[in-house]
């Protein structure tokens, strides 16, 4: 038992009451949120001492974010942190909602009956609290909150239908020491940035200010230094110690973003009662007269004045304090041998991608022009995706008026409007938060990622809030979206590491998104409708990786000779199914994106070569791989990619794993990044390495 429990009667009974005063019952009711939060940290300690219990991330300290609960209403969208236990308490009540202290717990027990991540993670969450789970979030979900408020109006306006109301806002919660990451900051530009130009953008920013990131001090001042005189974000600051006092300004924060549709900022100032989590010693860095003089700032004893000068007894309020306890501490044992995940089909359950019937597929265009390069293919693929689901949007940098560096999305701004294709601001986190947040408020948003390397210092987006968020709602929450990348190397006159990545590896590794990667015109505009398909039946998040080098290839084995065109497909590419090329039976080439022009030309220099053209690289096609490797019984795999972490790895260990018992080898790019100029020649896979390694393997 902490210090702070311990204490708390005697705190109570030294009380005098407040000299403002609120509502009864309302005071009772945030109370009752108060102390369900408070006992369930308590209940998650002891589970875990008893070994049951396997989360002590607790909000103890933090209850003053019940008055943010009670400032909004339950329809306004939240994206809380991991110390919004009483705030998600008060917004069920809300509801009418009698279960949301067995969901915490069920939570921290990792539970199979835990109603929104079945056991995967404790989590706030409630589709119908309109609370979207975030796990130990470090302000990474900040920018689809951003994309989220963003979306509200951007749905009106194209009359798309919108899970939240039209006068929604959305509410985002986050720590001191997380206000200083750099997706904070970039989220909060982007949201500013937007309203600046006129766009509704109604986020209500909650700072929980304990002074304190697990040991490290946030300078006092810091976060009104930073966020209190930013031009265009209306600053709030509220003692979240003083529950009349917080509802106060919460109130009046919520009103302002309500009313001008603009961010606010509410810096809430809270203490940490027992440490960061269970395991942490606080004394090894704070001193007892610190800790003594943030327990008598406790925001339960806040509301105990209220009571006080509402008519309460301090034994009324000590014993609403120690009914709390038994209530929580009942459904504690209760959960405590209630069974957990024990498969890893069961756990991966929300990963699983649906099949995607033919006749999910967007209409087609009857585009039957001359044949098409890649960028053309993929342009009029755009359009017929747009063309098909108004609520589709396309944006992403220099995509609009320009057309994109390299004329992919050229025209579209002009036939579909700029509420449809848009330019963004430089800054890739919001580019993928304004999908996320798009996304999840019935929209389907096709950003653009101009170059593969841009993707690095935000791929946590995909990472850790995309692809998560199925896996931590079962399904309950989707974010469907198709991130488009210009991605690999060999662009002439135009190089350099920046210019050229080949760097997927990251990629490869998420759980449950899909990537593409298509190499020619047809299989371009068939794969990039898939995905569409895919993301809106399933909710799944895709990566379209698209080769740069290849946009306006026209030739394939000689000049003028036409033959990397292609007409404009009426069919679509299932997901995880290759393409052969050839029925040679002395040798497989396995490669994708540049690596196909070059070893087709490599199979027509040589007897009894086929090639396979991946086309997917997750989920790779095992399949087609073990039958076009088994037709041959020798494979080359050419690989684009890098020797260490490249995709090459993959396709040896499927083969492996599939017994196969014929000759394998691979050849890669170095391990390093591309240089500048013929230089590049040099680190890259060329065309004479593959012919080299294929002669090699058919002399054996």
């Amino acid at each position: 038992m902490s210090q702070v429990d311990e204490l708390f009667a005697s705190r109570v009974r030294a009380l005098r009451p407040a000299l403002g005063t609120l509502p009864l019952e309302l005071v009772k009711q945030l109370y009752d949120a108060q102390l369900g939060s408070r006992h369930a940290d308590l209940a998650a300690r002891w589970l875990q001492a008893e070994g049951h219990g396997f989360y002590t991330i607790g909000s103890s300290g933090h209850e003053g974010n019940a008055a943010v609960a009670a400032a909004l209403r339950p329809t306004d969208p939240a994206l809380l942190h991991y110390r919004s236990g009483a705030f998600y308490l008060a917004r069920a009540a809300q509801h009418g909602d009698k279960d949301a202290l067995r969901d915490i717990l069920l939570g921290v027990t990792a539970a199979t009956t835990e109603p929104i991540a079945g056991g995967r993670h404790k989590v706030f969450g409630r589709h119908d609290l309109a609370v979207i789970p975030q796990t130990s979030t470090i302000a990474s979900h900040l920018p689809r909150a951003m994309g989220v408020a963003f979306s509200i109006a951007r749905a009106a306006k194209l009359g798309v239908p919108c899970p939240w109301p039209a006068d929604a806002i959305v509410v985002t919660s986050f720590g001191d020491a997380s206000a200083n990451h750099s997706t904070a900051t970039g989220a909060i530009n982007a949201a500013l940035h937007a309203s600046y130009q006129g766009h509704p953008m109604p986020l209500l920013l909650v700072c929980e200010d304990n002074g304190i990131g697990i040991s490290v001090r946030t300078p006092e001042g810091w976060i009104k230094q930073a966020w209190g005189q930013r031009p265009g974000l209306r600053y709030f600051d509220a003692d979240g110690t003083d529950l009349a006092a917080a509802l106060e300004m919460a109130t009046e924060a919520a009103t302002f973003v309500r009313r001008n549709r603009r961010p606010a900022f509410l810096r809430l100032r809270t203490v940490r009662l027992m440490g960061h989590a269970g395991s942490d010693v606080e004394a090894a860095y704070r001193s007892p007269a610190e800790l003594t003089a943030d327990e008598e700032l406790d925001p339960l004893l806040g509301t105990a004045r209220l009571l006080l000068s509402a008519g309460c007894t301090p034994a009324e309020i000590i014993e609403l304090y120690e009914n709390k306890r038994s209530e929580v501490m009942g459904i504690a044992r209760e959960v405590a041998g209630l069974p957990q995940l024990t498969t890893a089909e069961a756990i991966a359950a929300p990963l699983r991608l649906q099949t995607v019937a033919a006749d999910t597929l967007p209409p087609r265009s009857s585009y039957q022009g001359e044949p098409l390069t890649l960028s053309q293919s993929i342009n009029r693929a755009l359009a017929d995706v747009l063309t098909a689901y108004p609520e589709a949007l396309v944006f992403g940098e220099d995509v609009g008026r320009k057309g994109g560096v390299y004329g992919v999305t050229r025209g579209l701004q002009k036939t579909f409007g700029p509420a449809r294709v848009f330019d963004t601001l430089l800054d890739e986190q919001s580019i993928l938060g304004l999908g996320l947040g798009a996304a999840i408020s019935g929209l389907l948003p096709l950003p653009e990622i101009q170059y593969l390397a841009y993707l690095h210092n935000a791929e946590d987006q995909l990472r850790g809030e995309a692809a998560s968020l199925k896996f931590f709602s079962q399904g309950q929450y989707r974010n469907p979206m198709v991130v488009r990348i210009a991605g690999y190397g060999y662009q002439k006159g135009f190089g350099g590491h920046f210019h050229n990545d080949d760097a997927i590896g990251v990629l490869r590794d998420i759980p449950g998104i899909v990537i593409a990667s298509p190499s020619r015109p047809d299989d371009a505009a068939a794969m990039l409708h898939t995905c569409v398909a895919t993301a809106r039946a399933d909710g799944a998040v895709c990566v379209f990786l698209e080769p740069i080098a290849l946009y306006h290839r026209r030739d394939l084995y000689a000049d003028e000779d036409g033959a990397w065109l292609a007409e404009y497909p009426a069919g679509h590419v299932p997901i995880g199914r290759g393409r052969t090329y050839g029925d040679g039976d002395r040798l497989t080439l396995v490669t994708f994106g540049n690596g196909v022009p070059m070893s087709l030309r490599v199979a027509a220099r040589l007897d009894g070569v086929r090639v396979l053209d991946l086309r997917w690289l997750a989920p790779l096609p095992l399949d087609d791989l073990l039958r076009e490797a088994t037709a041959t019984g020798r494979v080359l795999v050419a690989d684009e990619t890098r020797r260490s972490g490249g995709v090459s790895e993959g396709v040896l260990a499927a083969l492996v794993d599939a017994d196969y018992s014929g000759r394998m080898a691979r050849v890669t790019s170095e391990d390093s990044f591309v240089p500048l100029g013929d230089a590049a020649r040099e680190v890259l896979l060329s065309e004479q390495t593959i012919e080299n390694a294929a002669r090699r393997l058919l002399a054996d």
